[in-house]
């Protein structure tokens, strides 16, 4: 009988500089580069996310391995897409080091997690992350895109994103991220985070989101036709739904038509739309067969 490999000893604020200064690191705020120095967090995000031992896990934007390390202590595997060339070639020593007995679960990708196309190995099945803040939402809804085996995921990101991202229709926040992501998923807020928990403190307040992947809304439109719709919608805001579609639709009759056919009043504001909405007024503007705008 062989004794099980010790678990990942995790990162504290010395270990975290000593790493920075290796590499002569400094924190960049244009790749948002804000690095946990707290294991009882990363702890807290492990346990909060539900993985288990049958879990593959990607994660993006690992930084230093602060959460890293923690993700190998209970997943089956982890993936980590990280798009600086430094931070990425440091990860597999500090993983070797710190998570002996775990290493061979571990592989990171020096990738743009924005643009990546594929991941090796096996597809995986939940997202735990601690995103890049300039970036999160982006990041977020490309992969949930991409990757349809992801069931389920945590990710750390700036409070008022997870409200954005969490926001129920007609409320305050609710706007174009939250319709993105409800198209994948149910999306839940999951917590507060410190900023004296990284490394520099950022001066912005950090949120938890968790969702669940969810079937999208039954309809002929397509994704991109539907997005480009919400785009469109949420691009005024607070303007009624007929105008803010006019660009979108052609003469204003086409935005009206479209929106009575859905069962939407053409005087009602894009911020008052469920995802289901967005996709019968997609279905009606794009029904002669019209090729959606490209997105940038």
């Amino acid at each position: 009988m062989t004794d099980a490999p010790a678990g990942p000893r995790l990162l504290g604020p010395a270990d975290v500089r000593r790493l920075a200064a290796e590499l002569d690191l400094r924190p960049t705020k244009q790749r948002g580069q804000n690095f946990v120095i707290d294991p009882n967090t990363v702890r807290r995000i492990v346990r909060d996310s539900g993985i288990t031992a049958d879990d593959v896990v990607l994660e993006v934007g690992p930084g230093l391995g602060s959460l890293t390390l923690a993700l190998l202590e209970v997943a089956r595997r982890v993936v980590a897409v990280e798009v600086d060339p430094l931070l990425a070639g440091l990860l597999p020593a500090t993983v070797a080091e710190h998570a002996p007995g775990h290493a061979d679960r571990f592989e990171v990708v020096l990738a743009d997690a924005m643009t990546v196309t594929e991941l090796p190995g096996p597809a995986p099945t939940a997202l735990v992350a601690n995103l890049p803040y300039n970036v999160s939402v982006p990041v977020l809804i490309h992969l949930l895109g991409l990757l349809p085996s992801l069931e389920r995921g945590l990710v750390m990101v700036q409070a008022e994103v997870a409200d954005r991202l969490a926001a129920p229709p007609g409320s305050k926040t609710y706007g174009v991220p939250s319709v993105k992501a409800a198209w994948f998923a149910d999306v839940r807020r999951a917590g507060a985070v410190g900023r004296n928990v990284f490394w520099p403190a950022p001066n912005v307040d950090s949120g938890l989101v968790a969702w669940t992947r969810r079937e999208p809304p039954l309809t002929t439109a397509s994704r991109d036709q539907v997005f480009a719709v919400v785009d469109a919608a949420f691009g005024q805001r607070r303007k009624q739904v007929r105008a803010a579609l006019r660009g979108l639709a052609g003469p204003a009759e086409a935005a009206t038509a479209a929106l009575e056919a859905a069962g939407v009043d053409p005087t009602a504001r894009g911020e008052v739309l469920a995802v289901e909405d967005f996709a019968r007024i997609a279905e009606g503007l794009f029904a002669d067969g019209r090729v959606v705008p490209e997105r940038g």
